[in-house]
């Protein structure tokens, strides 16, 4: 373009171009969305605003100025060398990740001085081409990430190597003899790169440790912790040290605390549960009164903050639960002993004790250190059987396929002599999630796929748990504790707060933070254009989402279009996807609220057996009602973003094991059909979900034959050329197993003609 008009004058591209970096120059700190840019420089006309857009495309090819988000632009910075995280990639596409935030920058292989993934390093920007993406050079590793790999070894006569389903290595790792530390071939081992040569193509390691055979179950788990830099074993010495914790209760003890023994009180847990770490007691105060407590372990007695217990629960911060086994936080001594609130044992508790009417109206409650004795072991299906028996079960509990109650404990009660206050809890928690649910509360209730484990730890068959009544009882009152004492610090008096900056959050209707630190479970809204593509997406199914207005406008859209597919065969796929236009929840000290909850207050203080945050939150309530004064906020958001961090990995370690007994148990049906549903659609092929077991394969797009495809990513769907054949998520799809990786966690199908 050569002249148009600024405004009622004639404009040069050079001259625009000028007035543009004289702008952002004077106003470095400024950001500029595009309609601003056109009143700053007066830009009226439609040929002047397109050669303004021509200009920023310029300058953004110069790196003189950032756009982030879309047509929003600010001065680039003003150096060419920048620190940051570097991002290994198998396909050499490495990127470099910025500290100061902005869009990833592109390293090639031969520009990244072997950095590994998660180091931090410093970086030279390169001169940029025109038309080609923006390219950084590594100059400096600053810090090596702590790193390990996980694979099978490979074992020659001088050397060996450790062949990795890692996709962050495009080559497997070298390791000498010296460092084999006695593995052999087919061994499944944990590695670390000691080195990495200039001129070689393969990173040299050492072995770390060996877990056991390629193939044998406990080896496979372990991998799979390992993979995820999750422990796998526990530390001697802290086991020592639980082993050397007093299990006395003394009188002096006792007298310190409210004496709640001679209260009916139970626990109701999974029939496998070892770890008991919350019971609820209930009695009669007069004619419309009850008092129901929540009892949760007294952790924070036993572990000591800075204790080597402590230290090693603070890195852990989670219990970890595979599909055939749970890795605790705690030593075993503690969390299945010690502080499990077993049956006829006297246990220290720390307690919410609330004063409520039948209709779950809470009059009074108080906050206490108890000593409390269970009454009985409940499992989840023996309260369930009393409340079908009773005909206080929903009905969409009825329709549900139930699962077997084991016997009962030959040394325990008749789980009916307890059904007057199961019944009772069982309304007043109907209440409770009622309001809650007309509050703005989203109701997630998934179906969770789990397994049947023989002796050997193989998966024997496939069942989907269902939360009936039993499990939401217990989960209103777990609720109701947590936003209560969360309530109780964060309505406090609020005031500026000094350190770290809040993070950044959709809620512009955010409660105040209170001036006490505390360490509060939040959750954000969704993001608005997530939300407006699921609802273009449901569209497709015939279903209609409100995607846009206030907060209880938006939940109850969700919910009502959760309501819509239940039993409908696009029911899982778009659970799926309304799960994934959600935020996730987190820890921090800043309190925004809780969105999926709808609780303005909300933390995490009933699982301190197995969650770190939990036992942080007793010994904040402890210190602030003894009138101690408020704790480094920094260090608490330090502790909270580690917690944060470890509860991802441990889900995606879940995900993975059982990603890994799907394929275990497909593993005899290859050759076999099933029907399926599209559940994901790639430029690589279309992943289908076998509707009868939730094992999930992909349909590789060599295998589509036929025609050849194209992806249409909008509309998530793949299109054949000459045959217009079309395969579109949540289409329903006959497959035949084909093959069965483990070492992948990977299903192949194939399509079967239809029939």
């Amino acid at each position: 373009m050569g002249k148009t008009k600024k405004g009622g004058k004639h404009i040069s591209k050079k001259a625009l171009t000028q007035l543009v970096v004289t702008l952002f120059e004077q106003n470095p700190g400024q950001t500029y969305e595009l309609k601003r840019l056109f009143r700053e420089l007066s830009l009226t006309t439609h040929p002047a605003k397109m050669l303004c857009m021509d200009v920023l495309e310029d300058l953004l090819l110069d790196d003189f100025i950032t756009e982030k988000p879309k047509y929003t632009y600010t001065l680039n910075a003003p150096t060419q060398v920048m620190q940051g995280i570097f991002r290994r990639k198998a396909n050499g596409k490495n990127s470099f990740v910025p500290e100061e935030g902005g869009e990833p920058i592109l390293v090639a292989e031969r520009n990244s001085l072997h950095a590994m993934d998660g180091d931090t390093v410093e970086v030279t920007l390169m001169a940029r081409r025109r038309n080609h993406m923006r390219e950084a050079q590594v100059t400096r590793i600053l810090k090596r990430a702590d790193k390990s790999f996980v694979g099978t070894l490979q074992v020659r006569k001088d050397f060996g190597f450790l062949l990795t389903e890692d996709r962050t290595l495009a080559n497997d790792i070298l390791i000498p003899r010296r460092n084999l530390k006695g593995g052999k071939t087919g061994d499944k081992a944990v590695v670390k790169i000691v080195e990495w040569p200039d001129k070689s193509k393969n990173p040299v390691g050492k072995v770390i440790d060996i877990l056991g055979t390629t193939g044998d179950n406990t080896a496979e788990m372990h991998a799979i912790l390992a993979e995820f830099g999750l422990p796998y074993a526990y530390p001697k010495n802290v086991e020592e040290a639980a082993n050397h914790l007093s299990t006395d209760i003394t009188p002096e003890e006792i007298a310190r605390r409210e004496d709640m023994r001679e209260v009916m009180t139970f626990t109701i847990d999974p029939r496998d549960a070892k770890d008991f770490d919350d019971a609820i007691s209930i009695h009669r105060v007069s004619n419309t009164l009850w008092e129901v407590g929540v009892h949760i372990a007294d952790v924070s007695h036993y572990v000591t903050e800075g204790s080597i217990i402590d230290k090693e629960a603070q890195r852990r911060s989670t219990s970890v639960y595979l599909v055939d086994r749970t890795i605790p936080m705690l030593p075993e001594r503690l969390c299945n002993e010690i502080c499990s609130l077993r049956p006829d044992e006297d246990k220290l508790t720390y307690s919410v004790i609330f004063l409520m009417d039948e209709q779950a109206n809470v009059k009074d409650w108080h906050l206490a250190h108890t000593v409390t004795r269970s009454n009985r072991r409940f499992i989840y299906e023996e309260v369930q059987q009393v409340l079908e028996a009773h005909g206080e079960a929903s009905p969409e509990d009825l329709l549900n396929p139930g699962d077997h109650c084991a016997p009962e404990h030959p040394d325990y009660e008749p789980a009916e002599h307890f059904a007057s206050e199961l019944i009772t809890l069982n309304r007043m928690a109907k209440a409770l999630r009622q309001r809650r649910f007309q509050g703005g509360a989203v109701d997630f209730d998934r179906a969770e796929v789990r397994f049947d484990i023989d002796d050997e730890g193989h998966p024997t068959g496939v069942y989907f748990k269902v939360a009936k009544d039993a499990n939401k009882l217990v989960e209103e009152f777990m609720l109701l504790a947590n936003r209560t004492v969360a309530e109780s610090i964060g309505k406090a008096a609020s005031k500026p707060t000094k350190g770290k900056k809040a993070p950044k959050s959709t809620r512009q209707d955010a409660p105040p933070t209170s001036s006490k630190t505390f360490v509060y479970r939040v959750h954000d809204l969704p993001d608005e254009n997530k939300l407006i593509n699921l609802s273009a997406f449901v569209k497709k199914f015939g279903h209609k989402m409100k995607a846009t207005g206030s907060k209880q406008d938006v939940s109850a859209g969700i919910n009502h279009l959760l309501h819509d597919v239940h039993g409908r065969p696009e029911q899982n796929l778009v659970e799926m996807i309304t799960l994934r236009s959600m935020m996730k929840a987190r820890y921090t000290t800043f309190n925004i609220g809780h969105y999926g909850l709808a609780f303005d207050y909300y933390t995490h203080f009933t699982s301190p057996i197995r969650r770190y945050p939990d036992l942080l939150v007793h010994r904040l309530l402890t210190r602030y009602s003894d009138a101690g004064r408020s704790v480094s906020r920094d260090k608490y958001e330090d502790l909270c973003d580690h917690a944060s961090e470890m509860e991802q990995l441990a889900q995606q370690a879940e995900r993975s094991s059982i990603k890994y007994k799907q394929v275990e148990y497909m593993q005899d049906k290859l050759g076999q059909d099933f029907e399926g549903t599209i559940s994901g659609v790639t430029e690589f092929g279309i992943y289908v979900e076998i509707n009868e077991n939730k094992c999930e394969g992909m349909v590789p797009l060599r295998d589509l034959s036929d025609d050849y495809y194209d992806f249409d990513e909008k509309n998530y769907c793949l299109v054949g050329r000459r045959h217009h054949t079309r395969y579109s998520l949540g289409d329903q799809v006959s497959v035949r197993v084909a093959r069965a990786n483990l070492e992948r966690k990977q299903l192949d199908f194939v399509l079967t003609p239809e029939k």
